[in-house]
């Protein structure tokens, strides 16, 4: 555990870039994604090379080794991620991570051998060739497994996975937490400062190094502008109220929330806590997305967003001649929006104002026959062709394919702004936003100009935050074109 925390408030208050990793690239998510693509590269490129030596000449023509090759890639990885492989902690202990690697290979050719057998293939040409590609895994894999353990336990000492911690609550109760986690030597948590709203005597400023930085008002606040990943209740179970109110408030950030339980007297079995080193918590809300699911989102929105691009490049090159032809001003427009964590945004449009006209806060909705509206505005809008330009804003990772919708800054519904309408508005901001998403496919796109309409999009955003699946992601793409056959509501 980090003490560093302690002597970062304000730099981290500020929000200054300081208050950011030491190095900016080492992320759980970017390592997680490294090691997954070396793992899919190292088993395409191993079975490809040993499919050339080992394969008769007939078969290797034939398209069963692509076949092959890519149906072990899937079981293995998959195999892999059900033993919790693509973790930090799995990824950080060599012996563990060998184990798990080990079983998903051994899993992904025996699962393909046997589907093999089941479908009457002959499978004696391929022994030699599964047995070389076998082997020469089981010493590529390995060795780069090695490497990654040792570079995560270096990363971990200089404090560079830790996840930032907070932990609310001062006094005792937080003493006796810190106490533990020392002792522990866990190197999991960084904890930025503690949170209090009582004062000095009975919460005093700092507890075993760690400085008080703020009071519950102004935890939120400080949790989205420091990226904090992990929030720790310390209270005692006395303060049940205290409790009730935070939770009312933690639920819209996108963080891990535990209440510390080392000095519960409740007693449950193991498997109902989550630990750090070997002090328990319990589980209160989790972020929407872990570390192997957002990896996974990541490269699926990456993948498909750069192939887009580049199929629908002569489509864009026509709207963008069509929109300068048709008045004065650049081609793209972009609009200040809340992205993740209601962090500000800059969103690609194709321009379907008229420069003079165009309305960068969006404090004034289009309506139907706005005459700030372009000819081909009207066409591009009704048709949210004039949207495809945020492919660009997912290859920056702003947005996503599918999430929920980025409102601009200003948009309101019957004169009031949408955090103003709708109660617990901000948790919609728990996952990055997309191109396209629930709300928009269920015909809730366009105007809203009525406070039901925006809390039915609403409803539909948290829906899809809390029942993400890359299955949910695919099949709101697919619906998507045929929901924009309806303009109702989009103008």
């Amino acid at each position: 555990m980090d003490r560093q925390g302690a002597q970062d408030g304000e730099s981290l208050k500020s929000g200054s870039a300081e208050s950011k990793s030491a190095n900016e690239w080492v992320t759980r998510q970017r390592l997680i994604a490294l090691v997954l693509v070396f793992d899919v590269s190292t088993l395409v490129a191993v079975g490809l090379f040993t499919a050339m030596l080992l394969l008769p000449p007939a078969h290797l023509a034939s398209w069963q080794p692509v076949f092959v090759i890519g149906a072990i890639c899937l079981v293995s990885v998959y195999v892999h991620q059900r033993l919790w492989g693509y973790t930090i902690a799995s990824l950080g202990a060599f012996p563990r991570q060998t184990r798990s690697l080990l079983l998903a290979i051994v899993a992904g050719f025996i699962s393909v051998a046997g589907l093999m057998f089941l479908s009457g293939v002959e499978i004696s040409p391929f022994r030699l060739w599964f047995l070389g590609w076998l082997l020469l895994l089981l010493i590529v894999l390995p060795f780069f497994r090695l490497f990654v353990s040792r570079s995560i336990a270096q990363a971990e000492r200089r404090g560079e996975l830790a996840r930032r911690a907070v932990i609310v609550g001062g006094g005792k109760s937080c003493e006796d937490l810190i106490a533990r986690l020392e002792s522990s030597r866990s190197n999991a948590i960084r904890i930025l400062g503690v949170f209090d709203d009582r004062d000095d005597e009975r919460s005093p400023e700092t507890v075993r190094g760690y400085r008080k930085v703020g009071t519950f008002a102004e935890l939120d606040g400080y949790c989205r502008q420091n990226r904090v990943d992990l929030l720790v209740v310390a209270l005692p179970a006395t303060a049940e109220e205290r409790i009730l109110h935070l939770m009312k408030k933690l639920w819209e950030l996108p963080i891990d929330v535990r209440i510390a339980a080392h000095a519960s007297k409740l007693k449950l079995s193991k498997r109902a806590y989550s630990y750090i080193g070997d002090v328990p918590f319990l589980a209160v809300f989790d972020r929407p997305l872990s570390d192997w699911n957002a990896t996974v989102k990541w490269a699926f929105d990456f993948v498909v967003a750069a192939l887009a691009l580049a199929a629908l490049s002569p489509l864009m090159a026509l709207i963008a001649l069509a929109v300068k032809l048709d008045s004065k001003g650049p081609v793209f427009f972009r609009q200040k929006r809340h992205g993740f964590n209601n962090e500000i945004i800059q969103v690609f449009k194709f321009r379907s104002m008229y420069t003079e006209l165009t309305d960068h806060n969006a404090s004034r909705q289009v309506t139907r026959g706005d005459p700030r509206v372009t000819r081909v505005g009207r066409f591009i809008r009704r048709t949210s062709l004039d949207e495809l330009p945020q492919l660009i804003n997912v290859l920056r990772g702003e947005l996503s394919l599918v999430g929920p919708r980025p409102h601009a800054i200003e948009t309101k519904a019957g004169n009031r702004l949408y955090q103003d309408v709708v109660d617990g508005y901000y948790a919609r901001h728990r996952m990055k936003p997309g191109i396209t998403g629930w709300a928009q496919i269920n015909g809730w796109r366009g105007e809203t100009d009525t406070v039901d309409k925006i809390e039915r999009r609403v409803e539909h955003d948290l829906h899809y935050i809390e029942n993400w699946s890359l299955a949910f992601d695919v099949y709101i793409l697919v619906m998507t074109p045929f929901a924009l056959l309806s303009t109702r509501n989009a103008y």
